[in-house]
């Protein structure tokens, strides 16, 4: 059986698969050469994609014999995962393989606006000695919300509590007895406004939807705390890229971390580049090292698995 991988995939799980006896093709651009990639779907029993890959109406037209369909990732907003199953075609994620670089990715961003580390060095270097410049604030006694509450948001808290944190979270699907208010300490809220308004970080752990759809926005915005950050790891397009510039530059908020975007990468001209209080990270919170090798080993798993006429707990549809 052939394999098509058309983003980049970490070579262990290509091994796997080879290891297995399928014949794998890989071309981490693939997903930038549509015409190209659409003329060779028909040719494989498998296709496995990253978050740029448009799996849509013309791509499953096209793959006449795919099986299944392999997501590095959690995020589905680029697969019409509606239609793969009116094809019977399953779909599966990567499923908590990132969530702990994805935490630890939010911890590293609170740290960074806590502690002016990398500014103080740069002082330093240019023959300075200014203490009291760079003394920077704790994290013990601030408040994190968490909007969305599932397994990221779990691994985010556990970690943030460990630094004397509050932390509060806002999602409608999480009912008052759930593991994540229970047993993580979470401190659940009824209603974003609230969340928004007491909080000195908040991180958001939700997919992009047509009610998520910038979700955060100048009205959001104007209920935070002018020292207060917003850090987004989840997906481009929660968050109005607008009214976050407009909000930093007016002091609304202190300043925002955004891994995720609209549209990526940015342009030479983006208005992101008027504001250094705006972090612009390249896609990156769950692709350290250890979760590149987790997510192309799982998926090289279950994609193993559905091939074989076995169950997959990380099927989507």
């Amino acid at each position: 059986m052939k394999i098509l991988v058309t983003e980049m995939m970490w070579n262990d799980g290509i091994e796997k698969l080879k290891q297995k006896g399928y014949e794998v093709d890989y071309d981490l651009e693939l997903s930038r050469k549509r015409e190209e990639l659409l003329g060779l779907l028909p040719n494989y029993d498998a296709v496995i994609v990253r978050n740029e890959t448009k799996v849509d109406t013309e791509f499953l037209d096209a793959a006449k014999k795919a099986q299944v369909i392999g997501r590095l990732g959690v995020g589905l907003d680029n697969i019409d995962t509606k239609q793969a199953a009116e094809r019977g075609i399953p779909v599966i994620s990567a499923r908590n393989a990132n969530a702990t670089s994805v935490a630890e990715y939010v911890l590293s961003c609170m740290l960074d606006a806590s502690r002016p580390i990398r500014q103080a060095d740069v002082d330093v270097k240019k023959g300075n000695w200014n203490r009291a410049l760079f003394t920077g604030t704790e994290l013990n006694g601030r408040v994190l919300g968490l909007i969305g509450m599932g397994e990221i948001s779990h691994r985010v808290a556990k970690r943030a509590q460990a630094f004397g944190m509050e932390v509060v979270g806002y999602d409608p699907f999480v009912a008052p007895f759930d593991h994540v208010v229970q047993e993580t300490g979470i401190k659940q809220v009824h209603e974003l406004g609230e969340l928004l308004k007491h909080s000195d970080f908040i991180s958001l752990h939700i997919p992009l939807t047509k009610d998520t759809k910038h979700l955060i926005n100048k009205e959001a915005f104007s209920i935070m705390k002018p020292e207060a950050y917003i850090i987004n790891s989840a997906r481009g397009g929660i968050v109005s890229e607008e009214d976050v510039i407009e909000a930093v530059k007016d002091k609304q908020i202190a300043g925002a971390y955004l891994d995720v975007l609209e549209s990526e990468p940015i342009t030479d001209s983006s208005r992101f580049a008027e504001s250094e209080n705006i972090i612009i990270t390249p896609h990156i919170a769950g692709s350290t090292d250890e979760a590149q090798s987790r997510t192309a080993l799982l998926i090289a798993e279950e994609i193993d698995k559905v091939l074989n006429g076995q169950k997959s707990l990380c099927r989507v549809n």
